[in-house]
């Protein structure tokens, strides 16, 4: 019964809370429209709500985060040694199309995050029908070991934790 009129209870104590806050002093028009926006906003994001995903290996989840940690750190130091010029050969930077299986949409937001976290690539596009994505690569050497990487360090893991 109550979440028929509080979908989000906490949310809506949150709301009423921070508006009352954001309204010192506090007035009876404040309190009106504090209890509006506590009652209805719960509401637009019960419609807004995402469907559930749940982790199904968390061993997975682990051993990525880990292959994260330590690619951000390796990744920093080749982006500094670019562009601090300690490097002889030219950068050759470009873009490349990898094409992905993973199509579960927390995976692949996962995979964005990581790309893009990730100093040297930059995930610019994503084509839903083909799955392909469009990654720039500021350091590109060979465009196969790119996309080997994503698909057997990145990838495979965020297809064992996503179902």
């Amino acid at each position: 019964m109550i979440r028929a009129v509080l979908p989000h209870p906490l949310l809506a104590a949150g709301l009423f809370g921070a508006w009352l806050l954001l309204s010192e002093p506090v007035s009876p028009g404040d309190i009106a429209v504090a209890l509006i926006a506590a009652l209805t906003i719960p509401h637009v994001m019960r419609l807004l709500e995402p469907d559930r995903s749940g982790v199904r290996s968390p061993g997975a989840l682990i051993q990525l985060a880990g292959y994260v940690a330590v690619d951000v750190v390796r990744s920093n130091y080749a982006v500094a040694t670019i562009i601090l010029g300690r490097r002889k050969r030219e950068r050759v930077s470009g873009f490349i199309h990898v094409p992905l299986d993973l199509r579960n949409r927390y995976g692949l937001a996962v995979l964005a995050i990581i790309l893009t976290s990730t100093p040297g690539t930059l995930w610019v596009q994503y084509d839903r029908p083909s799955g392909r994505l469009l990654l720039h690569v500021l350091d590109l050497i060979e465009e196969q070991e790119w996309i080997d990487l994503i698909k057997g360090r990145y990838e495979r893991l965020l297809l064992e934790i996503f179902p």
